[in-house]
């Protein structure tokens, strides 16, 4: 892995946050071991494509999960649906350099929620009504209360 660009990603992760008005939504993972991400994608045409506009993220995982996150999101602005889920995790992480093996589930856990994004975008979800102020959050995945699992305290 290259440390160097690791640590710069790290110490500047890009596309970090909610995408209130996104057009696609993937999360993968499980609140019970704690690693998830969830993915936002926002479309627009150019040249009579629809391409990736914006890709934004959020990540219950560890440090390598967002920096690969926050590449990938760069990595697929510009590109169609179809371009988007033909790449591999190895693809979407390489800028890294090689992940350690103890790491490559980083770089699938990114691709499985670039995969979900793009399928729902495919299956047409419904949009976000007017009463909701954002789009689900990664927090709303955890189970609203399971004692002993995972506590979440936000602080103003």
């Amino acid at each position: 892995m290259d440390e160097a660009t690791l640590q710069a990603t790290l110490a500047n992760p890009e596309n970090l946050g909610e995408m209130t008005d996104a057009d696609a939504v993937g999360t993968v993972g499980s609140p019970d071991c704690g690693d998830m991400l969830r993915m936002w994608l926002k479309y627009k045409e150019v040249d009579g494509r629809k391409v990736i506009d914006k890709a934004s993220f959020q990540s219950f995982g560890c440090q390598t999960a967002i920096a690969v996150a926050s590449m990938a999101t760069r990595l697929i602005q510009g590109k169609t649906r179809e371009e988007a889920l033909q790449l591999s995790a190895q693809e979407l992480s390489a800028p890294l350099g090689p992940l350690p093996p103890m790491k490559i589930h980083c770089g699938q856990m990114v691709e499985g929620a670039l995969k979900a994004a793009l399928d729902a975008e495919s299956a047409s979800p419904a949009p976000i009504t007017p009463t909701q102020n954002t789009a689900p959050t990664l927090s709303d995945s955890l189970p609203s209360h399971n004692p002993g699992k995972v506590k979440i305290v936000f602080t103003s």
